[in-house]
């Protein structure tokens, strides 16, 4: 019933979405809760609030006290995993792409020597690094022919959209502005933001190598799938521009273990 609510008020406004409820009324919904629903709406407040830019604010002071969860390491590994599957489950062409990245970020970060604590922090982000595409189109993200210039733009912003997303929680902070980076390139030429080599975190360069390798080996719209020797050789062509070589190396050799 709120979601007819919403879309009737967004697109024909309150009288209309008040007409649809109640001509819905034990049909679709519940007469009891059309009948609290009516009370709601005689207070001007409620749809003021409604069509507020702040409303995220709003339904977040309405969130009872003692339904606060901590948020440990196991919850947020949770967290992540499920919005990596969401994201993942937006087209078939990136079914497991998430989880992918995930596990060899994780394994690029082992090889370079950092601590399972820094290991496990990039394996989350990874697997949010993709959670932006879900404010982009499907029939752009599954294109199988040449992008026109607006929907590269368009493709672009999902960088930027992980970032906003992420920041929203505020332990995920630090990781929204790493997940976020990841279509960031050493020769000034990525985006969102176009940085330098200087601000590009490792982190960031770890997901970067983890994401390209599996775009490129895994079946896109675009291309057939690639082998991983393959995939190796197309990447070699990107070291010092797109891909970090030591990250690069690390792969390399996680890879000639996994292969083995």
């Amino acid at each position: 019933m709120a979601q007819v609510i919403d879309v009737f008020h967004f697109s024909h406004g309150q009288p209309a979405a008040m007409q649809e409820v109640v001509q819905r009324t034990g049909i679709w919904f519940d007469p009891e809760l059309v009948a609290a629903f009516e009370v709601v709406a005689q207070d001007a407040e409620f749809w003021r609030t409604l069509s507020d830019p702040q409303i995220a604010l709003a339904v977040q002071d309405l969130e009872p006290v003692q339904f606060t969860y901590p948020l440990d390491d196991d919850y947020m590994d949770d967290i992540a995993s499920a919005f990596g599957q969401v994201v993942d489950a937006k087209s078939p062409f990136t079914a497991g792409h998430s989880e992918r990245v995930g596990f060899y970020a994780e394994l690029i970060a082992q090889e370079m020597g950092l601590s399972a604590a820094q290991c496990l922090w990039i394996k989350r982000a990874a697997l949010l690094h993709d959670v932006g595409k879900l404010g982009v189109s499907s029939s752009i993200l599954e294109k199988p022919g040449r992008l026109t210039d607006d929907e590269f733009r368009a493709v672009q912003q999902h960088a930027r959209l992980t970032e906003e997303i992420l920041s929203k929680i505020a332990q995920f902070d630090d990781l929204a502005i790493v997940a976020g980076a990841h279509h960031e390139r050493l020769d000034g030429r990525g985006y969102p933001r176009c940085l330098s080599p200087a601000d590009i975190r490792l982190e960031t360069r770890i997901i970067t190598v983890a994401d390209i390798f599996d775009a490129i080996s895994a079946e896109r719209p675009y291309h057939a799938a690639n082998s991983p020797e393959h995939t190796l050789e197309i990447m070699q062509s990107m070291l010092d521009d797109a891909i970090d070589r030591e990250c690069y190396a690390a792969l390399q050799r996680v890879l000639a273990r996994e292969l083995v």
